[in-house]
């Protein structure tokens, strides 16, 4: 199985929190993957041996500095109800219906679609400890920092 339902997720409140809820018809968008699939999708696009993004080391491209090309504010525009930063929009130049990864380690990755990722993009930052919002297709990625700092950069 490739997904988990999603009211067996662990974190599903980022996305029923009375404060900020997922449209329920938005709900099915927001895709929280089986440990194996996660996993695998961790190697594949983040570490082959970091489980978190507090144990990136040697050999893991996102401590690369060449890797990271702009740095922008996010907590800003989240603080202030705003829309997603116009620099991750314009990074990513993706279609609504792009499918995209959001990471926060190993055991714990969404799948949705840049679309609903742009809605709801505040509640995805819920966890904001250096997670890495990752394009399927394209090597696109960005890394929100707990400081408010997002770099936008491409995996190699």
């Amino acid at each position: 199985m490739n997904y988990i339902p999603f009211e067996d997720y662990k974190r599903k409140w980022i996305f029923t929190h009375q404060s900020m809820p997922v449209a329920e018809e938005d709900r099915a968008e927001i895709k929280p993957m089986s440990e194996d699939r996660g996993a695998q999708a961790w190697r594949d696009f983040v570490s082959k041996q970091s489980p978190t993004p507090d144990h990136f080391g040697k050999g893991d491209w996102a401590i690369m500095s060449s890797v990271w090309e702009i740095e922008d504010n996010w907590m800003n525009p989240w603080e202030e109800e705003a829309d997603l930063p116009e620099s991750v929009t314009a990074f990513f130049n993706m279609e609504d219906n792009g499918v995209v990864y959001f990471c926060y380690d190993k055991n714990n990755v969404i799948e949705t679609r840049w679309g609903t990722f742009r809605k709801y993009w505040k509640n995805f930052l819920f966890y904001d400890d250096k997670p890495l919002l990752i394009s399927k297709k394209k090597k696109e990625v960005a890394m929100f920092e707990q400081s408010g700092v997002v770099k936008l950069g491409k995996r190699p």
